[in-house]
């Protein structure tokens, strides 16, 4: 199978063959500059979606999904919202709460906190805080046994720990003979929880569902029901779905809405930064651009002689077009394995630079939570490969297309002077010192013989003719 002699010729400027070692070495730095270029790239857009991964899973573990409530803040046929949730696809879990505000005392210490009822079973299939309680278990909130699950923040505020006791004042009145009296109870602090969001940590406190309906004289209603779905993205839909089926008259709300300007302001930063290290790989594409202009300068007289030789317009540009997108996605490619290798390194070099500076992991939490999306890489190597490739286009603009036999003639006056020039030559008697000029043209009639095969005595001559 014979390889067309555009990519022989192509491979061979790619490798800066024929001596020409300032050429090879511009392709280098042409192909490193992209690497460099695609790697970074890489690298930063793998830390914005790692952060972006980590809020949504440090929210989603004390959130659920999507929430459907009552208006009125009463849902009373909770069970029917419950049941029409678990019917619809894509529905994992569905658990009724009561969500209200109290007012927690311990000692000479209060603070304000959310409180939140739940039914421990549901709640542990709704939602993953179950799994980051430390020094207990929701399953000891059981009905009737007042016992409370603080953010280990809001226990630092309130100095209270496991097993120690907690006042919690309700925003609701008793009447007594005395005035109004608020309503409260003492509860015991049957565990600690830690999601990495001090917004919860700090202000979010878990009892048993019965209990805070006795407490805020719910009776049998609750606030509304929290669901948790297998594909978080469909919260919106899907909640807002579920409440047309139940006839409406529902408020409803999810994760998406509820911390909107965190995953609006994370969006943002990301498109801004893969727009300026876009440009980046961009100016590392350009840096190819001015090599093959370099080259198509440097091989005049190679593009003079495969034209005087046959060659198509479209052919000459075939070579150096070859030879710019070979050193664009050698550059890609290379620039692809090495923010793969500073992405797999990034955990182990952010451990040593966190133990040294004694920064605590939640400061690291952006760039320790990188995670390498195939979908964002596979885009960055397709822009980095079409700016590599692309940047072949500008030589469309240039003087690929010479004029020939002003060219050879060019050539052959430049080689001429230089032989006239030269003081061996013009100083010799007879044919005896002219071999001394054939240097040049034998170069040229060789290049021309391994090319195309033809006569290297044809060759020699048709290029010595004007000097003899």
């Amino acid at each position: 199978m014979n390889t067309p002699f555009e990519w022989l010729i192509g491979m061979r400027y790619v490798r800066g063959a024929g001596g020409r070692g300032f050429l090879s070495f511009i392709s280098v730095v042409s192909m490193l500059g992209l690497a460099i270029g695609v790697a970074v790239l890489i690298v930063v857009l793998s830390v914005m979606n790692g952060f972006a991964r980590e809020l949504q899973t440090r929210i989603l573990s004390v959130i659920a999904h999507a929430e459907i409530e009552a208006i009125d803040g009463r849902m009373g046929d909770w069970q029917r919202v419950q049941a029409q949730a678990l019917r619809m696809p894509g529905v994992l879990a569905a658990a009724p709460y009561i969500g209200t505000q109290a007012l927690l005392l311990h000692g000479q210490r209060s603070a304000g906190s959310a409180i939140r009822g739940v039914l421990p079973a549901a709640e542990r299939r709704t939602v993953g805080i179950a799994d980051r309680i430390q020094g207990g278990s929701i399953d000891a909130l059981s009905a009737g046994s007042y016992r409370i699950v603080l953010g280990d923040a809001l226990a630092v505020q309130l100095d209270a720990h496991v097993g120690d006791s907690v006042v919690l004042v309700a925003p609701i009145a008793d009447e007594t003979p005395a005035g109004p009296q608020p309503r409260m109870r003492r509860f015991v602090v049957s565990g600690l929880f830690h999601s990495g969001m001090y917004e919860y940590d700090s202000a979010l406190a878990m009892i048993n569902l019965t209990d805070a309906a006795r407490l805020y004289r719910m009776g049998q209603t609750v606030t509304g029901v929290r669901l948790a779905l297998r594909d978080p993205l469909q919260a919106p839909h899907l909640v807002y779905q579920l409440a047309i089926d139940l006839g409406g008259g529902f408020d409803v709300s999810d994760w998406t809405r509820s911390h909107a300007n965190f995953f609006s302001s994370i969006q943002t930063t990301k498109s801004i930064l893969f727009t300026i290290l876009l440009l980046v790989v961009a100016v590392a594409a350009f840096n190819i651009i001015s090599a093959l202009v370099m080259v198509v300068k440097d091989k005049r007289a190679d593009i003079a002689i495969v034209r005087t030789l046959g060659a198509a317009p479209a052919s000459v540009l075939a070579v150096f077009s070859i030879q710019g997108a070979v050193i664009g996605l050698a550059g890609t490619a290379l620039g692809a394995g090495l923010g793969l290798l500073l992405y797999g390194g990034s955990l182990l070099i952010l451990a040593f630079i966190s133990r040294g500076m004694g920064m605590g992991d939640a400061k690291l939490m952006m760039l320790a939570g990188a995670w390498f999306g195939w979908k964002g890489t596979l885009f960055v190597l397709g822009a980095g490969a079409m700016q590599g490739t692309l940047i072949i286009l500008p030589l469309l603009l240039f003087k690929v297309k010479i004029d020939l036999p002003e060219a050879v003639k060019r050539e052959r006056e430049e080689l001429t002077k230089e032989l006239a020039d030269d003081p061996l030559a013009k100083d010799a008697e007879g044919l005896g010192q002219l071999p001394l000029a054939f240097g040049p043209f034998l170069s040229l009639a060789i290049l021309e013989c391994l090319i195309f095969g033809r006569d290297l005595r044809d060759a020699f001559f048709a290029w010595m003719g004007p000097v003899l």
